[in-house]
């Protein structure tokens, strides 16, 4: 049996149609979540701003057709760029909001990125890897997620959890899609090869350590903080 395909042509034709669904947030919800504070991805980034400084400069490694996550942390007042592999997702986010133009980018996350070292405050990359194989992610993204990120910078990963691949049904688009799901465990032993090091929750009411979600597609999902040393 054929490799499922977990490349990024599915989204070369549906970049606008992606733009319009991430912008009505109804896919960022999850149906489970392991934290009663983590009911969607919003949620999430209430947190990453507890943990970084106001005005502080953040790459969104993957940003999607739209950079919704971009555009909205702008508005908060962090200096925002953002990278995508796929053109048309660019095109389309510049198109939405010409205002970040300058501040979005084509980049290829399984190859070595253009940033300095320390370049970032805090670097988030969701919802990404599932469209990778591990090599590209735990020897080239991770590395240099880690590189980009200042010492003390916080990085933020989401990701789809479990063994292999799984591929699903969905239905805002009335197509199969496949996704590689990743171990937390090789996320952090990657990570930590860098210095990067799981930010845990100091109190129950905190959001911090591994945290798990389904989405409505009842796919397990991970989500941590982390901090390089």
């Amino acid at each position: 049996m054929a490799e499922p395909d977990i490349g990024t042509d599915w989204y070369r034709e549906r970049a606008a149609r992606y733009a319009e669904v991430a912008a009505r947030m109804e896919q960022s919800v999850w149906a489970v979540h392991s934290h009663p504070k983590l009911t969607d991805e919003m949620a999430a980034y209430e947190r990453l701003k507890e943990l970084v400084e106001p005005g502080a400069r953040g790459l969104d490694a993957g940003c999607g057709a739209g950079a919704r996550d971009v555009h909205l942390l702008s508005l908060a007042g962090f200096d925002m760029v953002g990278v995508d592999v796929v053109p048309e997702n660019i095109e389309v986010s510049k198109s939405l909001h010409p205002e970040l133009a300058d501040r979005l980018s084509v980049a290829d996350l399984g190859e070595p990125l253009s940033f300095a070292d320390s370049s970032f405050d805090f670097a988030v990359c969701d919802s990404v890897f599932q469209h990778m194989d591990d090599h590209a992610v735990l020897e080239v993204c991770l590395p240099e997620l880690a590189r980009v990120v200042r010492p003390g910078g916080v990085i933020q990963l989401l990701f789809k959890r479990g063994e292999g691949t799984v591929t699903i049904l969905d239905r805002e688009y009335d197509a199969e899609r496949s996704f590689r799901l990743y171990d937390d465990a090789d996320v952090l032993a990657a990570l930590g090869k860098h210095g990067v090091t799981l930010i845990e929750a100091e109190t129950p009411e905190e959001l911090g350590g591994l945290l798990y979600m389904q989405d409505h597609r009842e796919i397990p999902m991970c989500l941590m903080w982390c901090r390089r040393g």
